[in-house]
């Protein structure tokens, strides 16, 4: 059993920054391969960010690439989505999301691939 809270949005004006956090309850945290989703309203929701359960790979859509960096810290068991130059666009629901156990297959842009999920957190992002 793994339960993910997520902190850290809020409000922010267009070329500003969040930084979001997403703790994680459980023994093996390090086991997981964490990812980042977003649900805008009126969207699916929609693939953000990935990381590798070791921490040594990351993966983003080409909306965020070069704008947001996801990194974790297994002794804290928290992983992280640093947002920068954020756009209106970026307004959503943000989502963290554990994957299967190491060892298992992963498809890291498919929400299907990610077996527990958080409440969100909502970011917006002004003009």
């Amino acid at each position: 059993q793994v339960r993910l809270v997520e902190s850290g949005g809020g409000l922010v004006q267009a070329g500003g920054s969040l930084r979001l956090s997403c703790a994680a309850s459980g023994r093996t945290f390090s086991s997981y391969p964490m990812g980042w989703f977003r649900q805008a309203p009126g969207k699916e929701r929609e693939f953000v960010a990935a990381i590798s359960w070791s921490g040594g790979s990351t993966y983003y859509a080409d909306s965020v690439k070069g704008r947001f960096t996801i990194s974790r810290d297994n002794a804290k068991n928290t992983v992280y989505l640093q947002m920068n130059s954020l756009k209106p666009e970026d307004t959503a629901v943000y989502c963290c999301a554990a994957g299967p156990l190491r060892g298992s297959r992963w498809t890291v842009f498919d929400r299907g691939s990610y077996d527990y999920w958080g409440q969100g957190t909502q970011v917006t992002v002004s003009s």
